[in-house]
């Protein structure tokens, strides 16, 4: 935020990114709880949701400790972090789309990489010379 950034803008960024932060939290659990229902010696597909379902957990679980920091954060590295977050989450859902009893595992991870993208972007474009968040 910059010097002239206004306290209700400021407000508003801490509560996309607080919004954010709890969509991964959701979406974490959400996967660990699918992945810890898949049998690790079950068919194919079981495997790939339970390998998906533990990778969404841990970018999920490492986004929302990112939004967590209270240092200044590198505004493209959070961009890139979300980006990244919003991609497996969706990769995750179409898996669990496919499984059964995955629904709700497949609609927290659309939420989390929907609330990713909507934060992403209220971050400035790299070349405006705002500072970190």
């Amino acid at each position: 935020m910059t010097p002239t950034t206004t306290q209700q803008e400021l407000f508003r960024f801490l509560e996309d990114r607080f919004v954010c932060a709890q969509a991964c939290t959701e979406c974490a659990r959400a996967c660990a709880l699918r992945a810890s229902l898949a049998d690790p010696d079950g068919p194919a597909a079981e495997a790939l949701a339970r390998r998906k379902g533990i990778l969404c957990a841990e970018v999920c679980d490492a986004t929302c400790r990112l939004l967590s920091e209270q240092v200044d954060l590198d505004e493209a590295a959070l961009r890139v972090q979300l980006e990244w977050c919003s991609t497996v989450c969706l990769e995750t859902a179409q898996v669990f789309d496919e499984y059964p009893g995955g629904e709700d595992a497949a609609k927290a991870c659309r939420e989390c990489a929907q609330a990713c993208t909507d934060f992403a972007w209220t971050l400035e474009a790299p070349d405006s010379g705002r500072g970190g968040g």
